[in-house]
């Protein structure tokens, strides 16, 4: 069996900056029979256990650092026995959530290899300082985190954030990809690279 996507959503609440949001985040699983890798990991590992359903997890990546993506990733890494992955630069906001580092530290152009397909950690930064894509052109599927979203970027009016930054991110590193690439986000519904491209200069002219 050949790799195939799954999406599973779980809720919680995103606090940042002394403001909390009830918030509802998509887990992205890559992988086939066998095994499975498993990105980002909010909220409840036992429903992302559910999903895995006794496959081997290769690995658990996060898109990055804010605590709607990082909450339960211990507890599933304990409960699977995979190595979290985690973007060095959005370190203090992990340290703001666990008390244990994560054990591998994600950075550009690292691969994973799952059901005969293959992941590309792609830097993205402007929502946090260490965002991080990850393309799998075999599957003509680009996993953006909170960078961008079905309707544009996402937000930046945070700790940590930047607009001119996450705009060049997303122009130079996200619209340059096939424009039928999938952009499976980390909240909400998907979209394609073609579907968003059109739009950059309205959403640099609305600013942050």
């Amino acid at each position: 069996m050949a790799a195939v996507i799954q999406k599973i959503v779980t809720s919680g609440q995103f606090s940042l900056d002394g403001g909390t949001w009830d918030v509802d985040n998509n887990v992205w699983l890559v992988g086939d029979d066998a095994e499975v890798i498993v990105i980002d990991a909010p909220h409840d590992a036992d429903a992302i256990l559910d999903a895995i359903d006794g496959r081997t997890v290769l690995a658990i990546i996060l898109t990055h650092g804010h605590n709607d993506h990082i909450n339960a990733a211990v507890e599933l890494g304990r409960a699977t026995g995979a190595q979290v992955w985690f973007p060095p630069e959005d370190r203090m906001l992990w340290d703001a959530e666990h008390d244990t580092p994560p054990e591998q530290e994600l950075h550009s152009g690292a691969t994973f290899e799952v059901g005969g397909t293959t992941l590309r950690a792609i830097p993205t930064p402007g929502h946090s300082p260490g965002s991080t894509s990850l393309y799998a052109p075999d599957l003509g599927a680009v996993f953006t985190g909170d960078t961008l979203f079905n309707g544009g970027p996402g937000a930046t009016g945070r700790s940590y954030s930047d607009f001119p930054t996450i705009i060049e991110s997303i122009r130079e590193r996200l619209l340059t990809l096939p424009d039928e690439t999938v952009v499976h986000t980390g909240h909400g519904d998907d979209t394609t690279v073609g579907a968003e491209a059109p739009h950059l200069q309205e959403w640099i002219t609305r600013g942050s």
